[in-house]
């Protein structure tokens, strides 16, 4: 294209050069041919004045006008002629008079014989030359002189190969020059074809160093000064897909946006992570999703342009998801997926928190009532009632301990109970465990052993490791009589404190492990209850190790025992 725009330029400028130039030649020589035949004209005006002058002064005879001819047509280097009054050739420097045809109606003589001086240019009848013809009358007739044209052609040639061979040589210099300037401009062009390109890739930030003040600087200004606005603009809107790009990536919902013709135009880090092969971006959205409530609802948003919300739970195995798919001003759509499973999840537990609990209250409640109305009726010896007030009281113990469990587990879940957190050694709290039960062992016969290998101080709260111990010794000692013994110790580990309680009873399925520390979950139900149990320690321990920061776990396989572990970070400099 440069090429092409630079041999333009040069054809241009070489046409006009040559236009100009062929004028110029044609005006000059049309001049110069003007100015030679009148200065010609003009000298021979003077000569045929003096020649008439010679004629006049005295009567000659024809042998006299013959050689005042000749010398005069030698003198000027013209043809000379005399006439008399007829038209009647007297002398001729060049023919034989008496051969001549009468002159009378030439119109030079004619303007002679007029006394007038005449002049004219036509082809010799005679010589068959152009001639110019100038004529002065003279008593008697007239005298003529006459010179050939091919000298004023001759000098005009000579003229016109002058002209070209200079017009040549101007214009060849003057193409040169053109070539340069075009030259000049072709590489101005190409510098602004080339941001142009820059421009088009994308690179805002190339600049055009153009310091001239013509229409081509101009122009190379105007863009620069377009590129650096285009520039701004750009990093504007980068800037804000930049922050809307990272605010749809921090978001824990996932987004994905579909193009018009239905293929997967963009997704956020969160969409990437649930699609199992990733979102293949310029693909058709089957590929990426296979949910069909999913597409269905796309297909519809699309089709109506109207916000359509689905339930979609094939999306990722074992969630549920709300789908919300809303078109877009340029003809495409975004989908939002907003995670239901931690919600319908809590909503079961909810529910089946409601269901444990009346479960659980029904049953003490039917007794109180029943043996209530009995003792109402009065038809019970005395032996009996003090009997049924005994069930009343031990079922109305069993709803005060479920009460006040349930409102420790409460207080815990919702954070309203305060932990204060104080640097205490392993010793200390497996100490206040023991000396907590010591009584109780003492009773049943059973044996607590201790053993602390821990070495760290731990960032707790006394009170609440108490009932956590409390709570797994409990259960210990309800389910693993038969083994008699049960340990209690701490082991230092990274960053933790481990301690543990284990038994050497009968052992837990491995079916019931996961689901442990589950509220209300109970291995053996009917002896829970026989027990006295709520089924809510464990769960209360695992919110307290929860608040502490830590964890706990069990190990357990039938007829080995079972093994509680919870863990509780070091205290640092300021447990707090």
């Amino acid at each position: 294209m440069k090429n092409r725009i630079f041999f333009k330029l040069v054809f241009v400028f070489a046409l006009v050069i040559a236009a100009a130039t062929l004028s110029l030649d044609v005006v000059i020589t049309h001049s110069w041919r003007n100015s030679l035949r009148q200065q010609i004209e003009s000298n021979l005006q003077q000569k045929t004045a003096m020649f008439a002058l010679r004629v006049s002064a005295s009567p000659l005879s024809p042998t006299d006008l013959k050689q005042l001819t000749q010398g005069i047509s030698a003198a000027s280097g013209a043809r000379a002629t005399v006439i008399d009054n007829q038209g009647q050739v007297l002398a001729d420097s060049d023919a034989v008079p008496d051969k001549m045809e009468n002159h009378a109606r030439r119109p030079e003589f004619q303007a002679a014989l007029a006394g007038q001086p005449g002049t004219d240019t036509r082809n010799s009848r005679t010589l068959g030359v152009d001639f110019l013809y100038v004529a002065q009358p003279v008593p008697g007739g007239a005298v003529r002189l006459a010179v050939p044209l091919s000298a004023i052609a001759e000098a005009n040639k000579k003229v016109w190969r002058s002209l070209i061979t200079s017009s040549a040589l101007a214009c060849f210099i003057a193409i040169l020059l053109a070539a340069w300037a075009s030259r000049s401009a072709n590489a101005r062009l190409g510098r602004i074809l080339a941001f142009a390109g820059k421009i088009a890739e994308g690179d805002f930030s190339v600049r055009l160093d153009e310091y001239q003040n013509d229409e081509i600087g101009r122009v190379a200004s105007a863009l620069d000064v377009t590129a650096r606005k285009l520039q701004t603009s750009f990093q504007e809107v980068e800037e804000s897909r930049s922050k809307l790009e990272a605010v749809l990536n921090s978001m824990q919902e996932p987004v994905i946006a579909i193009a018009r013709d239905g293929r997967a135009q963009w997704a956020n880090r969160r969409m990437e992570l649930l699609t199992p092969t990733g979102v293949r971006l310029g693909q058709p959205l089957v590929q990426t999703v296979r949910d069909p409530d999913f597409l269905s609802a796309v297909q519809e948003a699309a089709k109506n342009r109207k916000l359509v919300t689905v339930r979609v739970k094939t999306f990722v195995p074992g969630r549920v998801f709300a789908a919300t798919v809303a078109p877009m001003p340029s003809g495409g759509l975004v989908a939002v997926l907003h995670d239901l499973t931690d919600v319908e999840s809590i909503e079961k537990t909810r529910r089946d928190f409601i269901a444990n609990v009346s479960h659980e209250l029904r049953t003490p409640l039917t007794s109180i009532q029943g043996y209530a109305e009995t003792l109402l009726d009065g038809v019970v010896a005395e032996e009996t009632q003090r009997e049924f007030l005994e069930i009343i009281r031990k079922n109305a113990s069993r709803m005060t301990v479920l009460t006040e469990d349930l409102l420790v587990l409460a207080r815990v879940e919702s954070g309203d109970k305060k932990l204060q957190l104080r640097a205490l050694s392993a010793a200390e709290l497996l100490r206040d465990a023991a000396d907590y039960f010591s009584d109780h062992f003492a009773d049943s016969g059973m044996k607590l052993d201790v053993v602390n290998e821990a070495l760290k101080l731990v960032s707790a709260d006394r009170d609440a490791v108490l009932q956590v111990f409390s709570n797994l010794i409990y259960n210990a000692c309800k389910y693993a009589s038969q083994g008699g013994r049960i340990l209690i110790g701490a082991h230092d580990v990274e960053g933790f404190v481990q301690f543990y309680v284990r038994d050497f009873g009968p052992g837990i399925a491995s079916e019931h492990l996961p689901r442990l520390f589950e509220r209300f979950y109970r291995v053996d139900k009917a002896r829970s209850r026989e027990s006295g149990g709520t089924g809510l320690g464990l769960s209360i321990a695992k919110h307290i190790m929860l608040a502490h920061g830590g964890s706990i776990t069990v190990e357990s396989e039938l007829h080995h025992g079972s093994t509680f572990v919870f863990s509780i970070p070091e205290a640092r400099s300021n447990p707090d």
